[in-house]
C-alpha cells in the first residue's frame, strides 16, 4: 500500500473522512467516516504523523473536482448548441452507422433514428438546411460521401412531403438516401477529390454499387423490400439507359431518389469540375423529368434563388440568400459588400421583394461566400 502525508487542507473539520487514517506502518489510527471536530485535534494527529491511502486520496480528489466542476456548470448560463453544429453531428452519426452496419446490431432501427434526427434538424428551420446542401465548402471534398447522403435525405424529405406522400414513405425514401452509397462511402470521397475521372477499377465499383449496396444492406437487417428496392435501383432511367439492370420500371421510390441524387450532385463542388448553378441544375432536372411532379416538388422547394445561393442585388451589394420568400425569386438575402462591392464586416438582411434590393443576377465566384461564418449570416452567435 502506497501512503501519502495528511495535510491540514485535506480534512474538512465537522465532516466525515472519505478515507482511513494510518500510521507511517500502515496501522489504523481513524477509520473512514470518522468526524475530527476541533483543530487541536487534528493538529495532535498530523505532529504524530498521519497518512493516507494513495489511491483513496487520489480518487477522492478526482470526485470533488469533477463535483465541482458540475457544481460550475450548473450555475453558469448554459450555451445552445447551433443547428450547424448538429448538422455537422449528423454527418458523422451517419459514418458511425455505415461503418458499423455489419458489426452493431439494430441496423435498421438506428438508420430510422437517423433519418428522424435529418427530419427533425430539417423542420427545425429549412431554410438553414438548404442553405448547407447548397454552400458546400470545397476544401471538405473528402467526406463528399457523408455530405451528400444527408443533403440528399433532407431534399427526399422536402420533396416526398410536397407530393403528399405519407409520413411512412417519406421515411423510407429517407433511409434509402442515407444508405444508398454504402458500398461507395469512401470511393465517393475520393472520386470527388482526385481531380480526374473514374480508373477502370474504380468504375467496376461504381457500376456494382447498388446492387452491392441493397446486398450489404439485406445483410445487415434490412428486410424492407420498397427501401432495398430504391437503392438497388436509383441509377436505372425509365428509358433503359440506367445501370446495373438496364430496366425500364424502377420503384416510384428509386425514381424519386435518382432526381434527387442527380440534382445534389451538380450542385455540390468536386474538383474535376466546377459547380453547376443551382438555376441550369434545376433547369435540367425539369426537362429530364419532362416536367414532371417530382422536379416540380424540388424546384418549388428551392425557389429560384435557394438560401445558399450567392447573387447580386439592384443596389450594387452582393449578398447570400438566406430565407426563401413569398415568391421564388424574391428571397430574404444578407449583403456581404457595400454598394461598391467592398466587403463589410456586419450583414444587413435584404428583403429581395423591393425593388431597390431586387437580384440582378447570381454570381459565379464563391470565394468570398466561403469566408464568412453561416452563423453571421442568420444573425447568430459565432
Amino acid at each position: 500500500m502506497q501512503l501519502v502525508k495528511l495535510v491540514p487542507s485535506m480534512v474538512r473539520l465537522g465532516e466525515p473522512l472519505p478515507w482511513d487514517i494510518r500510521d507511517d506502518q500502515g496501522k489504523l489510527l481513524l477509520s473512514r467516516a470518522h468526524v475530527i471536530n476541533d483543530a487541536t485535534h487534528l493538529q495532535t494527529l498530523l505532529e504524530r504523523g498521519a497518512y493516507v491511502n494513495a489511491e483513496e486520496a487520489k480518487a477522492y480528489a478526482m470526485a470533488m473536482a469533477k463535483a465541482a466542476a458540475a457544481k460550475r456548470a450548473e450555475s453558469e448560463p448554459q450555451r445552445a448548441v447551433s443547428l450547424f453544429a448538429l448538422w455537422e453531428r449528423a454527418l458523422w452519426q451517419l459514418d458511425r452507422l455505415l461503418r458499423g452496419a455489419q458489426e452493431e446490431p439494430g441496423f435498421p432501427a438506428r438508420t430510422e433514428e437517423l433519418a428522424r434526427h435529418v427530419m427533425s434538424l430539417t423542420e427545425r428551420d429549412t431554410d438553414i438546411a438548404i442553405y448547407l446542401a447548397v454552400r458546400q465548402d470545397p476544401k471538405r471534398l473528402s467526406i463528399y460521401g457523408l455530405a451528400h447522403a444527408t443533403h440528399c435525405a433532407m431534399v427526399c424529405m422536402l420533396m416526398a412531403r410536397r407530393m403528399g406522400w405519407d409520413e411512412d414513405k417519406v421515411l423510407t425514401l429517407m433511409k434509402a438516401a442515407l444508405t444508398m452509397n454504402i458500398a461507395t462511402l469512401d470511393l465517393q470521397g475520393k472520386l470527388a477529390v482526385q481531380g480526374v475521372p473514374p480508373t477502370p477499377g474504380q468504375s467496376a465499383i461504381l457500376a456494382e454499387h447498388p446492387t452491392k449496396g441493397a446486398e450489404m444492406l439485406r445483410a445487415a437487417g434490412v428486410t424492407d423490400e420498397a427501401w432495398l428496392q430504391a437503392v438497388a435501383q436509383h441509377h436505372e432511367r425509365t428509358d433503359g439507359s440506367g445501370y446495373p439492370a438496364k430496366i425500364s420500371e424502377p420503384s416510384e421510390l428509386a425514381q424519386a431518389l435518382r432526381h434527387v441524387d442527380v440534382f445534389m450532385a451538380k450542385i455540390s463542388p468536386r474538383t474535376i469540375r466546377p459547380t453547376v448553378p443551382v438555376q441550369q441544375a434545376a433547369r435540367e432536372l425539369f426537362q429530364q423529368d419532362k416536367g414532371g411532379q417530382m422536379a416540380a416538388a424540388i424546384i418549388k422547394e428551392f425557389g429560384i434563388y435557394p438560401p445558399g445561393d450567392f447573387v447580386k442585388l439592384k443596389s450594387g451589394e452582393q449578398a447570400v440568400v438566406v430565407r426563401r420568400g413569398a415568391s421564388a425569386t424574391t428571397p430574404l438575402a444578407a449583403s456581404i459588400t457595400d454598394r461598391k462591392g467592398m466587403p463589410v464586416v456586419t450583414s444587413t438582411v435584404r428583403d429581395t421583394a423591393k425593388p431597390e434590393f431586387a437580384v440582378v443576377a447570381p454570381i459565379s465566384d464563391k470565394g468570398l461566400v466561403l469566408r464568412v461564418p453561416p452563423e453571421r449570416l442568420y444573425g447568430l452567435p459565432e
